[in-house]
């Protein structure tokens, strides 16, 4: 199929998707052409609006929850779904602090002078055309909207069926913006209203976006980077690991899994698969199990695990593990547990179950620590700290519109620069190739 061209299936969607798109790459060069000092008031106001129309934007959620609710959404993807007053100020402090970063449009990346005389520069220049593809996250169209702004590109958002009322309402907000600053509103478009059948178009659009980043479950991440013809962002689903080494200080062991699983359930960076050093077990599991119990939370566990646990006292509900744990991103109230009999064994069981996005260790062991930040081929590597820091906002990023978890371009959160491309500038006094 021509990317250009209205399918024969549905030639009214395909030609309003298609319309947006292009309207969308019409209105970028408006942007390309603003300096810092103007995208940064214009997120700043984006902000104030956000706050200011709060009470609006709370009640278009609303008509997206009851509707999850009588859906049976899961708790973890509802959760995402969810805004209120808080939730709200938080997503408009996201733009006051990418407001607060440097401009990555035109930074020199690299450059020289050849023997020739002539001047070269590589320097970061915007996107042009960002589509986003997401499920259930209000939170993702103004993080995304706003980050591509900032970095001179126009957005095209499709945030899916489950937030359309939340992401109408942003998407409204942040456009009314644009208007009263003079610039196309089509900077945003959302085609929420076009379902499924408008990202299948979306993702033929070549020539009109530029790239396409998905942000979600595992469904629609190999939907999309398996039949794009534009080019993808491979976002990847969370299944996070943390190793409690036999070395581990178990007074901040316990503190740092009771946050990786709790704080927030229903993210890509909450922990998923709790592996622990079979020397420290029987001390380890029944501490480590104590507040995560409390907190609800169900042990998928090896038989290892399942014994310590079953005498730890701490009431734990425990069911055994099936190989399919290993396998899943719960977002839930629900953790995978297995005692590995030393470093090799929890290397090989990430190596053969990590997603490649985020793991930790816990130990007081300089030569683990070393081998664990160097041996483990995931985006994110840490040692003695929390998963739930595997972000672009907690990175000093301002915010991030995704985390890749692939290896070309950008890899880990992505912030600003991740989301530019970059051209060569060249300047001569009048040389010719020889």
């Amino acid at each position: 199929m021509d990317a250009l061209t209205p399918t024969s299936v549905d030639s009214a969607l395909s030609t309003a998707v298609l319309t947006a798109a292009r309207a969308a790459k019409d209105a970028q060069p408006a942007l390309a052409r603003l300096h810092r000092g103007t995208k940064d008031r214009l997120l700043l106001a984006m902000a104030d609006a956000l706050v200011a129309r709060t009470e609006e934007i709370v009640a278009a959620n609303a008509r997206d929850l009851e509707a999850a609710d009588a859906a049976g959404m899961a708790a973890g993807l509802r959760d995402r779904l969810a805004l209120d007053p808080q939730r709200v100020s938080s997503i408009a402090q996201q733009l006051r602090d990418a407001a607060a970063l440097p401009d990555p449009v035109g930074e020199v990346v690299r450059g020289s002078v050849l023997d020739n005389g002539l001047e070269l520069r590589e320097v970061r220049v915007p996107m042009g055309v960002i589509g986003m593809v997401y499920e259930a996250r209000p939170n993702v169209t103004v993080d995304a909207a706003g980050l591509a702004l900032k970095a001179g590109s126009a957005v095209v958002l499709r945030g899916g069926s489950a937030a359309l009322h939340s992401n109408t309402a942003l998407i409204a907000v942040l456009r009314s913006v644009l208007a009263d600053h003079d610039l196309p509103e089509d900077l945003i478009v959302g085609i929420d209203a076009h379902g499924r059948e408008g990202v299948d178009v979306l993702m033929r659009a070549r020539g009109l976006v530029d790239v396409l980043i998905p942000r979600g479950g595992a469904g629609l991440i190999r939907r999309v980077v398996e039949h794009s013809l534009v080019p993808v962002i491979e976002t990847g689903t969370g299944k996070t690991h943390v190793l409690v080494d036999a070395s581990a200080d178990l007074d901040q062991a316990v503190e740092i899994v009771a946050n990786a699983k709790t704080q927030r359930v229903g993210v890509c960076n909450a922990l998923e698969t709790l592996l622990v050093h079979r020397d420290i077990a029987g001390e380890a599991l029944p501490r480590l199990a104590a507040p995560l119990a409390e907190a609800g939370v169900r042990f998928h566990a090896d038989e290892e695990a399942s014994a310590f646990l079953a005498e730890s006292g701490t009431g734990a509900e425990v069911i055994p593990a099936v190989e399919e744990d290993w396998e899943t991103e719960y977002l839930a109230l629900d953790l995978a547990v297995k005692v590995v009999a030393d470093l090799d064994q929890a290397l090989a069981h990430i190596r053969e179950h990590s997603t490649g996005h985020t793991e930790s260790i816990l130990t007081r062991d300089s030569v683990s620590q070393h081998r664990f930040l160097t041996e483990v081929d995931s985006a994110v590597v840490m040692a003695n700290a929390s998963t739930r820091f595997s972000d672009g906002g907690e990175f000093g990023f301002g915010a991030e519109i995704g985390i890749s978890t692939q290896k070309l371009h950008a890899r880990g959160p992505m912030g600003l620069r991740e989301i530019t491309a970059s051209k060569w500038l060249v300047v001569g006094q009048g040389q010719s190739r020889p």
